[in-house]
C-alpha cells in the first residue's frame, strides 16, 4: 500500500511538471548523481576523442540523434573509440558485426521472406478457412468463421513483423542504419491495414527500405516502386490504359494514385512545380508496374518480372503513346520509362530540398535552419542523392551541435519505448508490452493510414494524455515488472550513467530525490527532460 500511495504522489508530481515540459532541455541544471558521472569522464573525452572540444553532453547528444539511445556503457565506448570513429563506423553499417544479421526468430525470419510466397501462404490460409468442417450454406454462419481465421492469421504476421523491427531498434549495432530505416518507412510510407499489405509490410521495410537507408537516393526510390507493397497500397496494380488489350476486370482505366504522391511526397514535394497533367502523364507511364499474383505468374511470360521481389511489368496494360512530364517527352517504350521518370525525379532541385527538408527535421530541429537544409541539398544534388554524404554534412554542420538543438528534439512514442528500453539494459523476452504501449499512444506500427507517414515533431505527440500513459510504463519498466518480461529493476546510478549528458531541472531533482531509492529509476525514465534527445 505504502509504494502504491509512493507511486500515486510520483505520478501527481510528474503531471505538475508537466505543465513545464516545453522548457525541458534547454536552461536546466544536471543532477547532482549524474553531474559526478559527468565530471569524471571529461578527462577522458579530451583524451580518448578526436575533438577535445566534444563534451559528454555532446556524446550523449550524437547517440540519441544517431542511434535509438544509449545503452549501458555506450557513452564510454564513444569515449574510449573517439566520437568521429564511432560516427564513421554507423555511416558504414556493412563494416559493423550484427549479431542479427544470421539470427534466425520465427519473427525475424517472417520479415525475410519473399512477398509473393507470403501471398500464396495468405491465399492457401482464405482457401483452407473456406473449405474447413461442414460445408455450409449459410453465410451468415460461415462468413465469420472465414473473417475469424483470415484475421488470426492477419494477427500473427502483424506481432512478428512489429517485433522484429523492435528487435533491431533495441540490439543491432547499426544504429544508424535503424534510425534512419524509420525515417525512410515514414517518407515512403506504407500501410498494414490495408488487405494484402497486411502480410507485406515487414518484408517491404527490409527489402526496400533498410539495404538502401543509407545509399543513393535514386536506388531507396526504385525499391520502394518496385515492391509489391507499394504497388499495392497505393493502387498502381490496377493503373491501366484504358484501351490496351489487358484492361479488364478491376484493371480497366488509368489510377493516378501512386503517381500522385510519387511526385508530392516521394520526391518534388506539394510546391515542387508539377501540375494535374503532370500526374496524369506519370500515371501513364506507370501503366502495367504491377505485382504477379502467385509465383507460377513469374515464370509464365505473360508478365517481366522487376526486380527480386515479386514486381511485374505487364505490356498489354501499358500506355505506348508518347508523355510530357515535367517538360521531358518521354517514348512509349514499355517498362524502361519508368526508370528513365525514376531517375528524372530523384535529381530534380525540388527533391533535394524536401528530402533534405524532412532529414534536417529528423535529426536537429522541428524547424531546421534553412541554411543547413540549402548545404544538405546541394550535397544531395552534387553527389547524385547520395544519402551518407547528405547525412555527413549534417552532422558536420554547427546547426547540429549547437546548444539550442542537444535534448530538444520531442520523442515519438516509437522512440521513446525504444529509447527506455536501451537505457535500462533489458533484452525484451516478450514484445507485447511494448507494442500495446505503442498502440495505446497512438503509434502503432506499420498503421498509419495516409501516405504521409507519422510526423516527428513535438507539436504532433506532446499531449497531457499521453504524458500520464509515458509516466505509467516509466513506472513499469523502472521497477522491474513490465508485463511478461523478468529481470532486475535498473539501479538508479547506473541508469543515471548511462543517460548522463541529458538535463534535469530543479523541480525534477527535487522531485526525484524526495522519492525512496527504488521509485527513482522510474521517475529518472519518467521525467520531462528524458522525453526529449
Amino acid at each position: 500500500m505504502k509504494k502504491f500511495w509512493a507511486l500515486a504522489f510520483g505520478a501527481l508530481a510528474w503531471m505538475g511538471i508537466a505543465k513545464s515540459v516545453e522548457a525541458a532541455g534547454h536552461k536546466t541544471v544536471s543532477h547532482a548523481a549524474i553531474a559526478a558521472t559527468s565530471r569524471a569522464s571529461r578527462a577522458a573525452d579530451s583524451a580518448a576523442s578526436t575533438n577535445a572540444a566534444l563534451s559528454r553532453d555532446q556524446i550523449v547528444h550524437v547517440l540519441n540523434r544517431l542511434s535509438f539511445g544509449p545503452r549501458p556503457g555506450d557513452i564510454e565506448r564513444v569515449q574510449a573509440m573517439g566520437i568521429w570513429r564511432y560516427v564513421g563506423e554507423q555511416l558504414n553499417p556493412e563494416l559493423i558485426a550484427d549479431p542479427l544479421a544470421n539470427l534466425r526468430t520465427p519473427a525475424l525470419d517472417a520479415s525475410r521472406r519473399n512477398p509473393i510466397d507470403v501471398l500464396a501462404d495468405y491465399n492457401k490460409e482464405r482457401s483452407d478457412a473456406k473449405n474447413k468442417g461442414p460445408n455450409f450454406t449459410n453465410m451468415v454462419i460461415r462468413g465469420p468463421r472465414i473473417k475469424s481465421q483470415s484475421q488470426e492469421f492477419f494477427r500473427s504476421l502483424n506481432k512478428q513483423y512489429v517485433t522484429a523491427k523492435l528487435q533491431r531498434a533495441i540490439d543491432s549495432p547499426r544504429q544508424l542504419q535503424e534510425v534512419m530505416t524509420e525515417f525512410w518507412y515514414q517518407h515512403f510510407n506504407v500501410c498494414i491495414n490495408k488487405d494484402v499489405d497486411r502480410v507485406w509490410v515487414g518484408p517491404y521495410e527490409d527489402q526496400a527500405i533498410r539495404p538502401y537507408a543509407l545509399g543513393r537516393f535514386r536506388d531507396l526510390l526504385g525499391a520502394t516502386c518496385h515492391h509489391p507493397a507499394m504497388l499495392y497500397y497505393l493502387d498502381n496494380w490496377q493503373n491501366t490504359a484504358p484501351n490496351s488489350k489487358g484492361a479488364k476486370g478491376n484493371q480497366k482505366g488509368l489510377n493516378e494514385n501512386y503517381a500522385r504522391e510519387l511526385m508530392e511526397l516521394h520526391t518534388l514535394g506539394v510546391d515542387g512545380g508539377y501540375t494535374q497533367k503532370d500526374v496524369i502523364e506519370l500515371a501513364r507511364i506507370l501503366t502495367g508496374l504491377g505485382y504477379a499474383p502467385n509465383p507460377a505468374a513469374l515464370t509464365d511470360g505473360k508478365l517481366q518480372p522487376v526486380g527480386q521481389y515479386g514486381a511485374t511489368f505487364a505490356a498489354t496494360r501499358h500506355d505506348f503513346g508518347d508523355k510530357v512530364l515535367l517538360g521531358r517527352r518521354f517514348s512509349g517504350t514499355g517498362e524502361s520509362e519508368v526508370e528513365q521518370a525514376l531517375d528524372m525525379l530523384a535529381r530534380q532541385p525540388a527533391t533535394a530540398h524536401q528530402v533534405c527538408y524532412k532529414m534536417a527535421q529528423y535529426f536537429v530541429a522541428d524547424q531546421p535552419s534553412p541554411a543547413l537544409v540549402e548545404r544538405m541539398a546541394a550535397v544531395f544534388r552534387n553527389s547524385d542523392g547520395d544519402i551518407k554524404k547528405v547525412v555527413t554534412a549534417m552532422i558536420q554542420s554547427p546547426e547540429f551541435w549547437t546548444a539550442g538543438s542537444q535534448n530538444s528534439k520531442y520523442k515519438t512514442p516509437f522512440r521513446y519505448v525504444v529509447s527506455s528500453v536501451r537505457a535500462v539494459g533489458l533484452e525484451p523476452q516478450d514484445y507485447s508490452p511494448l507494442i500495446d504501449m505503442l498502440n495505446q499512444q497512438g503509434q502503432p506500427t506499420y498503421a498509419y493510414l495516409t501516405p504521409d507517414g507519422y510526423k516527428n515533431t513535438k507539436e504532433a505527440w506532446l499531449n497531457a494524455d499521453s504524458l500520464l500513459k509515458r509516466i505509467n510504463f516509466a513506472t513499469a519498466l523502472g521497477m522491474g515488472t513490465l508485463k511478461g518480461n523478468s529481470y532486475n529493476p535498473p539501479e538508479y546510478r547506473r541508469l543515471g550513467a548511462t543517460i548522463a549528458g541529458s538535463y534535469f531541472s530543479p523541480q525534477t531533482v527535487t522531485t526525484i530525490a524526495a522519492q525512496p531509492e527504488e521509485l527513482r529509476s522510474a521517475l529518472l525514465l519518467g521525467s520531462p527532460e528524458f522525453m526529449f534527445y
